[in-house]
This record gives structure tokens, sequence and C-alpha cells, in this order.
């Protein structure tokens, strides 16, 4: 079925590079403006969405209004809904006007239509299965590779804020949109400890970045891979879901990947299920852990404040005892 999906190479070259992978997405995202008009409406309402900074020690935090993202904020994902909906990440049930291309034999680059990120790309497996990132990880890797000329690449676990936890898929956006791409670096040196280092592999780790992270650096996808796996089976021990809940932020620049892991301990806050005012609609995923919280709803983007966000990252992260916990089992 995805055969019928694929966008030739003809088609392709007429909306710019195909050089590698990482054109032929930008090719294929002028091609779903121009041809799929729910597409290029949504993505010409980007440049509507309102912004604004918060400014913490050395880093800030950006909230982003954007309407458009309500159907993903607010997505029913217990056991119930999903068996009562089609999985709108199979082939047989994209739309229409919607074209992908092949990566990899078992993977696909679609356009994302419902964007936060002014170039959006969902990476979701051919087949249905679920979102599970240790069996999978590998490919992450690849994808953060094929597309690093222009994009950071991210996963949500199946209750980390992935509105489609039932079939296996990563996205990915312009590098630099999220702050934690561009302040990384000054976090590490002003806040990282690294937790080991040898034969081309240093792993680091963050706490005061209002959310703690673990990171990976390597130009070895080997020994990234290793660790990965031993970093889930030291979180699986003491996690009760069927997968530890976590969200991973992946780039790859002049021949290193960099692999940032953040451990959740909760899915959505408490101010999301609250009531009148003390409702907020923000389901924290990979993109607002990376500097960019997405408020659908004009009434949260307005009134929340520094320390509604300190709050609703504290509750979702890891706690300090998890985080010294994986620390200590890393290091021994």
């Amino acid at each position: 079925m995805i055969q019928a999906k694929l966008i030739s190479t003809e088609e392709l070259k007429r909306y710019g590079k195909i050089d590698n992978f990482a054109d032929k997405a930008k090719s294929l995202l002028g091609h779903q403006k121009e041809n799929w008009s729910l597409c290029g409406k949504n993505y010409s309402d980007l440049n509507n969405v309102e912004v604004k900074s918060f400014d913490f020690d050395n880093f800030s935090v950006k909230v982003q209004f954007n309407p458009g993202r309500i159907v993903s904020s607010s997505a029913k994902v217990d056991s119930k809904s999903i068996a009562e909906r089609k999985c709108f990440l199979c082939p047989a049930n994209l739309p229409d006007e919607q074209k992908a291309i092949l990566f990899n034999s078992s993977y696909a680059i679609l356009v994302n239509p419902f964007p936060i990120f002014h170039e959006h790309f969902t990476l979701p497996r051919i087949d249905h299965l679920q979102q599970n990132i240790i069996d999978n990880f590998e490919s992450m890797l690849d994808y953060s590779k094929e597309l690093g000329k222009y994009y950071t690449v991210f996963y949500n676990g199946p209750k980390c804020g992935a509105s489609a936890p039932d079939h296996m898929h990563y996205q990915a956006g312009n590098k630099g949109f999220m702050p934690i791409d561009t302040e990384y670096k000054s976090i590490i040196s002003k806040s990282g400890t690294v937790v080991f280092e040898e034969n081309n592999l240093t792993i680091y780790s963050v706490e005061n970045y209002l959310r703690r992270f673990l990171s990976i650096e390597s130009t070895s996808r080997e020994r990234i891979i290793v660790f990965f796996e031993k970093f889930f089976s030291i979180y699986e021990k003491i996690s009760h879901e069927e997968e530890p809940m976590m969200n991973i932020i992946s780039s790859y620049e002049e021949g290193k990947w960099r692999v940032i892991i953040f451990p959740r301990q909760k899915h959505r806050p408490s101010q999301y299920f609250s009531e009148g005012d003390g409702k907020i609609l923000l389901s924290p995923a990979s993109v607002d852990l990376g500097g960019v919280c997405i408020t659908p709803r004009e009434e949260d983007f307005k009134k929340i404040t520094a320390d509604d966000i300190i709050d609703i990252y504290r509750q979702v992260g890891a706690t300090k005892e998890y985080f010294e916990y994986f620390i200590k089992e890393i290091m021994s």
C-alpha cells in the first residue's frame, strides 16, 4: 500500500534538490504545501502564531499559541479510544493528497499537516507496530544522520506526548527552532556533569535546566546503541510502564550524534485536568521539553507564567531520586 503513496523522483525535482534525504524532505514539503490545501493553509497559518519567551538562568523557554495543535494536545490515548479510531499513520488511512518518501525500506518521511515547526515531518514505520523505542532506536540514529543537514529528530514515548502510541514513529523539525538546539553547549559547559567518558563516547547529566536530562555524544553509532540499551535496562528496572517514560531529541552534526534523553514520571501535569481558571491545556512532549511549550488555547497562552512552566516541568520530569539512581547505575 505504501507504494501508492510514494512521490516520484520526477515530481520531487520540480520542488528542489534531491541529492540526499534532507533535500528530498524539503522538496516534499514544497510539493505538499502547493498540492494539499489543508497542508498549505496550516503552514501559512504558522506566520500568525504568537510566541512569548521567559528567561531563566542562562536559558529561555518559549510559549507558542498554536490553535492548529488542539487535536494533538487533547488527543485521547487510552486503549479504548485508540481501538475505536483508524490509525492515521498507516498508509491505507493517509489522506489522498498526502505523499511519502520511502526511508530504509521500513520507514517513510511524511509532511506533518498540523505543524509546530515551519518545516515539520512525521517519520512512521510502514507497518503498524506499537510505539517502542528499544526495538527501533537504530532507525532514530539513521534518520538523525540522513536529515541532519537541516533537521532535528525527536521521539515521544507512548505516554509522553505521542498522539499515535499505537504506531511507531518519530518526528523532525528545523534545527535551531527549539532553544535546546542552540543552548545545549552553554548548558553543558555551565551545568553539565560528565558521567562517563571513554573511547569516543561521552555521557553528560544535567539537572539545572528545569528538566533533568542525559545526553550521549559520539561519532560511533554502535557505541551509542550499546549505551542506550544499558540506559533502557536500568530505567526498566524502576519503571512500571510497558515502556519507561521518556522523550528523546537527536541530532547529527560534523560527523557526531547528540542524543538527549528526558526521563519522565508523568504524562500530563495537574493543570491539564483542572477546571476553570486553573486549567492549562499543555501536554508536554519533546518540543515542550526542548524549550517550546505549545498552547493551543489563547487563554492559556495569555495567562501562563514562568512559575507555571517551572511547576509543569517539575511534575512531568524525572525526580531527583530517579535521576540520581540512573547516574549511580550508569557509573557502576
